[in-house]
């Protein structure tokens, strides 16, 4: 059933085949998903211990396929937060200052992508991720040994070079540098 979403997340739109004939209708959502370490929830905790064997946590991550996987953008690892950092009073960045900040990136995002039907970075065609995402060396680098090394598809590196796209805008920088790109391959990191 998951597998059904890799046409909605890769096209934005959806086709439903019935009795010699098809309709496409829009699909494009954002997915927020999450999944456990493992069967029992604990692998990678510092404070309790996992139960599971090797072969049930794999068995459960291959829940997932990898094409699917492959489709989303980020992936990020949230242990369980510690008691003392839940205690913290210290001042944090503020809900209005982290929309200010998003607010500036999408602007720069319209400016970028006026023409064109898209709204913002991850509707980028990859001609226009090669128009915009231009790389400075450290960061062509960076994202040729990490291609090489985590084995990354190309769907998987035209995505991470979207994400670098934001990170940067998000940055309010126009450059995307080898410091966004590391900041996109943290968001795609294998949990």
């Amino acid at each position: 059933m998951l597998e059904t979403l890799r046409e909605p997340l890769e096209e934005g739109a959806v086709t439903i085949s019935r009795a010699g004939s098809s309709a496409t209708y829009p699909a494009r959502f954002t997915l927020v998903a999450a999944q456990n370490p493992c069967p029992c929830g604990r692998l990678g905790d510092a404070e309790a211990q996992c139960t599971c064997l090797p072969d049930a946590v794999a068995r459960y991550r291959a829940r997932i396929s990898g094409p699917l996987l492959d489709r989303i953008d980020m992936r990020v690892a949230v242990p369980r937060v510690p008691y003392r950092e839940l205690r913290d009073r210290r001042e944090r960045e503020t809900s209005a200052a982290v929309r200010r900040r998003v607010e500036r990136a999408r602007a720069r995002m319209r400016q970028r992508l006026a023409g064109t039907r898209r709204r913002c970075n991850a509707e980028m065609t990859k001609r226009e991720v090669e128009t915009f995402c231009e790389l400075d060396g450290a960061g062509e680098r960076l994202l040729s040994g990490a291609v090489s090394a985590r084995r990354i598809s190309a769907r998987g590196y035209h995505r991470l070079l979207r994400v670098a796209r934001t990170v940067a805008d998000l940055a309010d920088l126009g450059a995307i540098t080898s410091d966004h790109v590391a900041a996109a391959l943290l968001l795609r990191a294998e949990a």
